[in-house]
C-alpha cells in the first residue's frame, strides 16, 4: 500500500510538470528524408538553451542536433538530441557523458531536446550535476521522439545506437569544442538504464573509436519478458502497454493493433498524444487481459522480439556501475541482479550497489555515488568491481 500511495503521489506531482508546454519538439528543425553520411555525423545544428528549472539559465552552452544513427533492425536514421557544454572558461579537452534519458513518452513533443530550453526536465537537474564537474553532456532523444516515426521505446539496440552517435555528434559538433581523443562515459537510469547498457555490450563492434572509460546503468529492465509480467497490474501497468508500443513500432510485423481490443487502442492513442506522468496514470493497474483480445507476450513473434533486447549475452569491454532498488516497483530487482551475475560471469569488473528504495527515490538517491565512480574511470583510476563479494 505504501508503494501504491508513493507511486500515485509522483505521478500526480510529475503530471503538473507534464502539463506545462513545451518547446518547439525537435522534429521543428526538419530532419531530412535522406540517409547519408557515417553514424553520428551531425544532419542539422542550432544553438539552444539548458534549463533546470523554469526561467532560471545555467552557465552552459548549448545545442538542438539531428544526426545520423541505426535503428534496431539496422537500417540508417535520423535522432535529434542535445549537446551541452559547460560555460566556464576553459579551453581545450574536457570529458564528455553521453547520457541516456529515462522514460519520458512517445508523442514528439516529450523529447527532452524541447523541454530544456523551458526548464521542464525532470533529469535536467541530475544532467547538472555532471555539468557543474567540468563534463560536456550528449543527451539523444531516441529513436523516433522528436523525429518522424513512432517512438521504439525499450528497443535496446536503437537506444544503445543513439546513445553512442550521440556521443560521435557531440564530438563532431565543431563549435561545441570536444575532442575525439577526450574520455567517454555511458549514463542512463531506468529506460536510460536499458540504452546504457546496450551502448555498453555495443561499443566494441559499433563505436570503437570512442574512448569509452565506463558506464553507469540503473534500474535497468534487462529482461523485458519478466518486466512486463512484474507490472501486468500494477503501477507501472501503463509503461509495459508503452513498451509493448515501442517494440511495434522497431518491428511492424509485430502487428500490435491486432492484438488490441477497442479499449487497448484507445489507451495506445491517448499515449501518442501524451508523456509519461499522464500515460502512467491513464494505464495504472490494468491488467494485459483488459486491453487485448489475445496475449502477444504469447506469440513466438513477441518473444523473440522482446528477446533481442536482452541485456546480458554480450560483454561490455569497459566496467560497468550498476545500482538497483531493492523495493522498485517498476523494475524487478531480480532482473537487475540477474544482469550483474551475467556480466560478472563473463568477466566484467562490475561494482554492484543496491538500496532499500523504490525505483525514483533510487534514482534520486544514487546519482551522487554513481557520478563519482564515473568521475574515477575518466580519471583512469583503476577499478576490479565488487562480482566476488
Amino acid at each position: 500500500m505504501r508503494i501504491r500511495t508513493t507511486v500515485l503521489a509522483s505521478l500526480a506531482a510529475l503530471a503538473l510538470t507534464s502539463a506545462l508546454p513545451a518547446a518547439p519538439a525537435a522534429a521543428a528543425s526538419g530532419a531530412p528524408a535522406a540517409f547519408t553520411g557515417r553514424p553520428g555525423d551531425i544532419v542539422t545544428s542550432a544553438p539552444t538553451a539548458f534549463r533546470t528549472q523554469p526561467g532560471v539559465p545555467t552557465a552552459t552552452k548549448a545545442w538542438h542536433i539531428t544526426y545520423r544513427s541505426t535503428t534496431a533492425t539496422g537500417r540508417p536514421d535520423v535522432v535529434s538530441g542535445t549537446v551541452l557544454v559547460p560555460d566556464d572558461g576553459k579551453q581545450g579537452s574536457r570529458p564528455l557523458l553521453t547520457w541516456g534519458i529515462g522514460a519520458v513518452g512517445l508523442a514528439d513533443d516529450c523529447a527532452v531536446s524541447g523541454r530544456f530550453p523551458r526548464g521542464t526536465s525532470s533529469e535536467a537537474q541530475l544532467i547538472d550535476l555532471a555539468l557543474r564537474r567540468g563534463w560536456a553532456v550528449a543527451v539523444t532523444d531516441y529513436e523516433g521522439l522528436g523525429t518522424p516515426d513512432d517512438h521504439t521505446y525499450t528497443a535496446g539496440r536503437s537506444e544503445g545506437h543513439a546513445v553512442l552517435d550521440a556521443a560521435r555528434a557531440a564530438q563532431r559538433l565543431p563549435e561545441a569544442g570536444l575532442s575525439p581523443d577526450a574520455p567517454v562515459g555511458i549514463m542512463g537510469y531506468s529506460q536510460g538504464g536499458q540504452a546504457a547498457g546496450w551502448a555498453a555490450e555495443l561499443h566494441a563492434s559499433y563505436a570503437p573509436e570512442l574512448r569509452l572509460k565506463g558506464t553507469v546503468a540503473g534500474g535497468v529492465p534487462a529482461d523485458l519478458p519478466t518486466t512486463l509480467e512484474y507490472n501486468d497490474g500494477g503501477p507501472g501497468a501503463g509503461l509495459a502497454l508503452m513498451a509493448l508500443t515501442g517494440q511495434d513500432a522497431a518491428f511492424p510485423a509485430l502487428r500490435l493493433d491486432s492484438y488490441l481490443n477497442d479499449r487497448g487502442r484507445g489507451y495506445l492513442d491517448f499515449m501518442k498524444r501524451n508523456c509519461v506522468p499522464l500515460s502512467t496514470i491513464g494505464g495504472l493497474f490494468q491488467h494485459r487481459s483488459e486491453v487485448t483480445v489475445r496475449d502477444p507476450l504469447a506469440s513466438p513473434a513477441w518473444q523473440l522480439a522482446l528477446r533481442a533486447s536482452f541485456l546480458g549475452t554480450r560483454s561490455p569491454d569497459r566496467p560497468v556501475y550498476l545500482y538497483q532498488g531493492t523495493l522498485d516497483e517498476l523494475i524487478p530487482y531480480r532482473v537487475g541482479a540477474a544482469l550483474r551475475d551475467r556480466w560478472c560471469a563473463r568477466g566484467v569488473p562490475v561494482e554492484w550497489k543496491d538500496y532499500p528504495l523504490d525505483h525514483v527515490t533510487t534514482a534520486l538517491t544514487g546519482i551522487p555515488t554513481a557520478l563519482e565512480w564515473m568521475a574515477g574511470r575518466l580519471a583512469d583510476e583503476p577499478t576490479r568491481g565488487n562480482c566476488a563479494v
